[in-house]
């Protein structure tokens, strides 16, 4: 039986919806903020578009106290008032709810979960399957078999699901609740008890009563706790239990209250929701006539549907011959066309092609070869249908459109197809655009440009251990969901025309810097680099051993054994009273002594030393010494990273699997690592990589006369640092005034305050902001450009790099000062980090169009933060390394020149 009802926890919604849209910023015309409300609207319609048939009631927390304030003042007590930017946002939500034709719920003196409870119980005596849309465990309780729970993450729960997430039935929510609290409603519960605990206890005595009547059998502290907190447990039941009487002024069974479009539309409009606006289409000139509970007995709710944006696309099939061999004759002809690949698998060195996916004009077409669920349908011939394409895609006068085409293009090189003439991609335009908009993946850009909600791929395949892979997916719904991807990237790419069109820097940066980095970054990842893994083994050996020291260490200061990867035993351990009884530096957010590594390096203690030691090697040997051999591919031998183009804020190019970016480069054993990078027989490596590159954009930028100077006469411009703010010669620098003055030319250009400055070189905060102040007293330009670029930032809520890359800044002017602080911190650094990552991507099309398409004795196999690495010929390695070099050095011209340090050797790290 389908979901009649949909109960709404609109409190829930509303706070999600806002600190998940805050780094959007998003606003209306006048700049009111608009976030939470088109966070929980926008939910509300994918409620609608999911179950159509159900009546959905909205129901909010009422201002001010309830009725558990009065059994325990201390409720809720500890939690932030709600920030400003919110609660302006709450009174226009509730009225585009209730024009939108829903039921709106917000009763005082009791809480959006008790009016729910209410509307549940009535619903299950009805026999209405009901569904809670709330991803608050309190609600779990209202669990039944007419009544299940959607999750924000769109997971559901029935009975099982509850027993399988909370480790007890609905009917025992109520009780875990009470033993454990609830640190987020201040709710007490008893002292030292955890879900584990209170799950065994349910288990092995029934319920509460059983638990008190038998508390004398439990030994230990947690027994006395037990035994001592029976009044708090009594009070944390109270609180924690759900009311099911609420007067509620609506009938669940009565009609909805009707659309109101014209004021819809207003409301849209006022608030800067134009696709909104548009999709109410031609009936937002009139009121939509409200019916009445006599006119049906099983009304339909009187919603106008939303306007779908691909209703004027075709979509086709494509399983017989005649239907292909015309789509071909098209493409063929075509100026350009939308394409995508459904595959088999993620890992792009080794996924197999399951079926071509083409939008040609405004028909889509799907083109499956390698379904074979069980009665699978007959489909085309695979390699005839990869035949006949393959040389459309190698075409460069054939324009190919794309989301995310370097995935694309690596599944075609897996068979041999060079794709080329590729125009345009929606995830690298989107990026280039603003980077800090939206997520970059197709959903979350057609949500934020298209306010269209796609397929997902769990829609189709299902999730976790029950997903199946895309061959086993069966035509009639593999088939719309292939066709939606090439349309709405259709769409997208024509919104993202317009919008970037508006800044003719972004369209040069993105036509000419990062449309052709897909290619080069293709061919760097399918080139991958050769591992040692016995190299990494004999590593691994020597850590473990290290390790197994270091805890025999810990548990002779400790006095006894414990887990050094526990944070709970560390906790006790470190700050309890019956261990070391040290003072906590800094708490969690939920009171207890923290334990990460920034807490603990706050404390003088060996035992702490040997537990930060510990994590350091614990996190070597898994992130790298497990991990990276089970990462060779098995076909090629070789290490084969993923570089994300569109995920940084900044430009920069990220990794995963494995993650470059991360490797210690200072460290003895992150060296050792490295080390393990090596070149083939026969070949080195080379690792070519710029210096002191932010700081040379920096005197680029600010154009300080003193910091300029320095950098053209190729000076060491840390000693040359030194040298004016200690007012000695350059010759007389001690080391550790050069290591100062280092700290604070790397640390200003971050944004680096006396208090971290102080902190970095061991000084006084007096003697650190002395420092600085000298800093700035040598190098004037630096600070009249710090300046400036805050000042200026603020006004334009941006940053530009050199060659015009945007770099936004949405919390730039936030009331939270902690937000804004470190906007104005990014604010100075991300020119120079951003305009290095433009940089280096100009050195590294350069060097690809060096090096060519078949060139055997050169490889360009890494790219790491400012750093390029290659695999040569040994014979040819003094030869390319000069030509590295020379292409890098002049891949930018800046005012003062780029200097590159090149070395080699046979593995990465002795190319440093």
């Amino acid at each position: 039986m389908p979901h009649k009802l949909i109960l709404l926890d609109g409190s829930a919604f509303l706070f999600r919806a806002y600190f998940s849209t805050l780094k959007q910023n998003l606003s209306n015309q006048e700049g009111f903020p608009t976030g939470a409300i088109f966070g929980v609207i926008n939910a509300i319609k994918r409620l609608q578009n999911q179950y159509p048939q159900a009546k959905l009631i909205a129901i909010f927390d009422a201002k001010g106290k309830n009725f558990r304030h009065d059994i325990y003042p201390q409720y809720k007590a500890h939690r932030k008032p709600a920030e400003d930017d919110l609660i302006i946002q709450i009174e226009p939500l509730y009225e585009i709810i209730q024009a939108m034709g829903f039921h709106f719920i917000c009763v005082s003196g009791v809480e959006a979960d008790d009016v729910i409870a209410t509307l549940s119980r009535c619903a299950d005596q009805n026999n209405i399957k009901t569904m809670i849309a709330s991803g608050d465990k309190d609600l779990m309780q209202l669990v039944s078999p007419n009544i299940s729970q959607l999750d924000m993450k769109g997971g559901i729960y029935d009975r099982q699901n509850v027993i399988e997430k909370m480790g007890v039935a609905p009917e025992k929510i109520l009780d875990l609740l009470a033993l454990t609290g609830d640190s987020a409603d201040n709710i007490p519960g008893v002292p030292s008890v955890g879900p584990k605990t209170a799950v065994k206890w349910l288990e092995l005595y029934k319920g509460l009563e059983g638990i008190k009547n038998n508390a004398h059998e439990i030994k230990g502290k947690v027994g006395e706790k037990l035994r001592d907190n029976f009044e708090l447990l009594d009070l944390s039941h109270r609180l924690v239990k759900l009311k099911f009487d609420v007067e509620l002024p609506c009938n669940i069974l009565d009609n909805e209250p009707g659309q109101d479009n014209v004021k819809l539309a207003s409301l849209y409009q006022q608030y800067g929701f134009s696709m909104w606006h548009r999709q109410l289409g031609d009936v937002a000139g009139a009121s939509v006539d409200n019916s009445s509970p006599e006119q049906s007995e099983n009304p339909e709710p009187d919603v106008s549907p939303a306007l779908d944006l691909t209703k004027d696309y075709s979509r086709t099939t494509v399983v017989d011959e005649s239907v292909f061999s015309q789509m071909l004759t098209r493409l063929k002809n075509a100026k350009h066309f939308v394409f995508d690949l459904e595959t088999n698998s993620l890992d792009y060195m080794n996924a197999q092609i399951v079926g071509w996916v083409f939008l040609i004009e405004t028909d889509s077409f799907y083109i499956p070869v390698a379904h074979d669920y069980l009665d699978a349908p007959k489909q085309l011939n695979f390699k005839q249908v990869m035949q006949a394409l393959a040389p459309i895609l190698e075409d460069d006068s054939i324009g190919k459109i794309g989301q995310n085409l370097k995935y694309d293009a690596h599944i075609l090189a897996n068979y041999k197809i060079d794709l080329n003439g590729i125009v345009d991609d929606t995830m690298v335009k989107s990026y280039v655009l603003n980077s800090v908009a939206t997520r970059h993946n197709m959903d979350d850009l057609a949500e934020y440009y298209l306010n269209h909600q796609t397929i997902s791929f769990s829609d189709v395949a299902g999730k976790g251990k029950k997903q199946i892979t895309f061959n086993q997916v069966s035509l009639e719904i593999a088939s719309p969901y292939a066709c939606e991807d090439v349309i709405v990237t259709d769409l997208l790419n024509k919104t993202l025309d317009d919008q970037i069109a508006q800044y003719p820097k972004l369209v040069k940066l993105y036509q000419r810097v990062e449309l052709p980095m897909v290619k080069v970054l293709v061919k760097m990842e399918r080139n991958g680099v050769k591992l040692d893994a016995q190299a990494l083994g004999v590593q691994q050996i020597d850590i473990k051993s290290q390790m197994q020291s270091i805890q025999t260490q810990a548990y002779e200061l400790a006095g006894e054994m414990f887990n050094l990867e526990s944070p709970k035993q560390i906790q006790q351990i470190l700050f309890s009273e019956e261990g070391l009884g040290l003072e906590a530096k800094k708490k969690t957010p939920k009171g207890a002594p923290s334990t990460n590594e920034e807490a603990l390096k706050l404390l003088d203690h060996p035992l702490v030393d040997l537990i930060l030691s510990y994590r350091t090697l614990t996190k070597l040997n898994s992130t790298y010494l497990e991990a990276l051999p089970k990462q060779i591919d098995t076909h090629t031998k070789r290490l084969h990273t993923s570089y994300h183009q569109a995920v940084t804020a900044t430009g920069r190019l990220s990794s995963s699997n494995p993650n470059l970016q991360n490797i210690p480069i200072r460290s003895e054993q992150g060296a050792r690592i490295r080390g393990s990078f090596i070149a083939s027989e026969g070949n080195v490596i080379i690792a070519a990589d710029y210096s002191q590159i932010e700081l040379r954009i920096m005197a680029h930028i600010s154009q300080d006369v003193n910091l300029l100077q320095a950098f053209k006469d190729d000076q060491d411009v840390h000693s040359a640092t030194a040298a004016t703010m200690f007012r000695v010669l350059a010759g007389d620098v001690t080391s550790e005034q050069r290591r100062r003055a280092k700290a604070i030319n790397f640390g200003l250009i971050y944004g680096m305050s006396a208090f971290g400055l102080a902190k970095q070189i061991n000084v006084s905060r007096t003697e650190a902001k002395e420092y600085i102040e000298a800093y700035f007293e040598n190098y004037p330009g630096v600070a009249d450009y710090m300046e400036d670029t805050r000042e200026s930032a603020k006004i334009q809520e941006y940053v530009e790099t050199v060659m015009g890359r945007r770099l936004y800044l949405p919390q730039i002017n936030a009331k939270n000062k902690m937000l804004q602080q470190h906007a104005l911190r990014t604010a100075i650094n991300a020119p120079m980090q951003g305009s290095s990552a433009d940089i280096i991507k100009l050195a590294m099309l350069d060097v690809a169009q060096w090096i060519g398409a078949n060139n055997t004795d050169i490889k360009m196999i890494m790219q790491v933060h400012d750093e390029l690495v290659f695999e040569v010929k040994a014979d040819k390695a003094d030869e390319f390394a000069d030509k590295i070099k020379s292409l890098m050095e002049g891949a930018y011209a800046l005012d003062i020149p780029l200097k590159v340090d090149v070395g080699m050797g046979d593995s990465w790290q002795q190319a440093h």
